[in-house]
């Protein structure tokens, strides 16, 4: 029993790994830095948005860029996750559809110039849809950390960034890896081109 659990460990990793290997983590992280620097330099904010496993990591990446990147001259990201009202999350669903949860919020709080990160391993989780969809609508930089080909997901992001997978597990392993990436990369902020 011990050895088919090791072997299964071998193989998880092993698929891990092959997500990872694709020049388009590099590329996307890249491409990203750049937004979110001009966000923090401009005073914008960053909305993050997700479902299940995705609301998690957006939830984490608020935490970690809000908080592990303060500048010595107090220079910090504006974060907001639209996932951690939950007040605001269950009278959007309970009071209109659910579908709007996150379009409704970002109307009342964001404006032009402002950046959404959607996240979602399918690409086709509804509200995530209409809170992109909203996005463009208000003139906001879109970012989607997206999985299993980018689904209708990918052609409402400026930056898509789609894992090669079709697991929703080794997705999310390397959306949460995209979030400690970007937040060690801007915590030590090595400098980045113009967006």
């Amino acid at each position: 029993m011990p050895m088919e659990v090791a072997a299964f460990v071998r193989r998880y990793v092993s698929e891990t790994r092959d997500a990872l290997a694709d020049p388009y983590l590099a590329e996307g992280i890249a491409k990203i830095v750049p937004v979110l620097l001009k966000a923090r330099e401009s005073g914008r904010t960053i909305f993050f948005f997700g479902n299940g496993g995705s609301a998690s990591t957006a939830s984490h990446f608020v935490a970690d860029i809000g908080k592990a990147t303060i500048r010595g001259d107090g220079r910090r990201f504006k974060c907001v996750a639209l996932v951690d009202s939950v007040s605001s999350l269950t009278a959007w669903a309970n009071d209109s559809e659910y579908a709007k949860v996150f379009s409704e919020q970002l109307k009342g709080l964001a404006v032009a110039g402002d950046v959404a990160v959607g996240i979602s391993g399918s690409g086709n989780s509804p509200n995530v849809l209409r809170g992109l969809e909203m996005a463009k609508t208000l003139s906001l930089r879109t970012i989607g950390l997206i999985g299993m080909g980018g689904g209708k997901m990918r052609e409402l992001c400026e930056i898509p960034v789609v894992v090669p997978s079709n697991s929703m597990q080794h997705i999310e392993d390397v959306h949460l890896l995209i979030c400690h990436l970007l937040t060690t990369y801007l915590r030590d902020e090595v400098p980045a081109p113009a967006a």
